[in-house]
């Protein structure tokens, strides 16, 4: 499982500006006011098990914590450095769920245990004097980590992160390096409902008053939880992994059989269910290639890098992702 966030704009009404609110820059506020939602997802599927729709001056942190809610003892969530906190660890251990999470440079985490993997056993301290006093600590396992392939986003870089997995032989460092990936299959995910579910990707929601913003934003999760679920549905049929799958391709094929199944008596519509999952299936997406981009922008204000020329030569990276992870102790 994986947890993230991402906004939406809705229209310019008071409305839905007082609901809401807008973004704020030191050159203005933003043009829309912006929902902010928080996802959880499942990495496998990209399936939406819950989510948190409300208005922009609620912080995706805060979110992220009611979603636990929906994690139970069968489930491993991660989450990026943003969503770093003793309260989601305590909560999240408090489900029965085990987590993996990176952790930013500032948390400190000494280490009290080696190994023999490399990694180390850590407490985490909700505040600095708990920590002076080594009280009320969770004891965690800490894996550091670099990616040694120049053509890679991170190459170099000290990346850590923590997991409630302390067997190093059930969850050995490197294995738990590579599966964090996974995480990234949410952005894709969120993706699929601003790109290509929705017709006119680059206009805000609908509706001009607040009550209908929420409707349609949690129509539109539905609706890509059906486009999910019939995938799924096709994958297990043809014992293929839903990540072959098209969703484009499985989108298009839903929306031509919505008339089918109007007009279908009953008796023949399960024939028709079996069909449509038939030619989802068919069309299987090849194996990913080896390549990454650089986290760059086009747009002027913003936290990334300016999109240049060089950025455009691009070299692909020489290892897989699993052989450029490099353990660092």
């Amino acid at each position: 499982m994986a947890v993230d966030g991402t906004v939406e704009d809705v229209p310019d009404t008071p409305a839905n500006a007082a609901a809401f609110g807008r973004q704020k820059g030191s050159r203005g506020d933003s043009a829309f006011p912006q929902l902010r939602n928080v996802y959880l997802v499942e990495s496998g599927t990209h399936v939406i098990c819950d989510a948190i729709v409300r208005g922009y001056q609620f912080d995706e942190r805060s979110g992220a914590l009611r979603l636990l809610r929906s994690v139970d003892a069968n489930m491993l969530l991660m989450w990026d450095r943003g969503f770093h906190s003793f309260r989601m660890v305590h909560d999240c251990l408090g489900r029965g769920c085990h987590f993996l999470g990176r952790v930013p440079a500032h948390a400190i985490l000494e280490a009290q245990e080696a190994l023999p993997d490399g990694s180390f056993i850590a407490e985490l301290y909700e505040t600095p004097y708990d920590r002076e006093k080594r009280r009320n600590g969770i004891r965690v396992r800490v894996v550091e980590y670099t990616i040694d392939d120049p053509a890679r986003e991170g190459d170099g870089e000290k990346h850590r992160l923590i997991t409630s997995l302390l067997d190093p032989q059930r969850a050995p460092a490197h294995v738990l390096a590579i599966e964090y990936h996974q995480r990234w299959e949410i952005e894709i995910t969120i993706d699929e409902i601003d790109t290509h579910q929705r017709v006119h990707n680059k206009r805000p929601l609908r509706s001009e008053k607040p009550t209908g913003v929420i409707q349609e934003m949690y129509g539109m999760l539905l609706a890509h939880y059906l486009v999910r679920f019939f995938m799924h549905e096709a994958a297990q049929q043809k014992q293929l992994d839903p990540e072959r799958l098209s969703f484009i391709n499985a989108l298009r094929i839903i929306r031509r059989k919505i008339d089918k199944f109007q007009i279908t008596k009953p008796r023949r519509r399960d024939a028709l269910y079996r069909s449509m999952l038939r030619e989802i299936a068919r069309e299987l997406l090849p194996p990913r290639d080896n390549r990454c981009n650089p986290r760059v922008v086009r747009r002027k204000m913003s936290k990334f890098a300016l999109k240049r020329e060089v950025h455009t030569r691009v070299h692909h990276p020489r290892k897989s992702f699993a052989e450029s992870v490099k353990m660092l102790n």
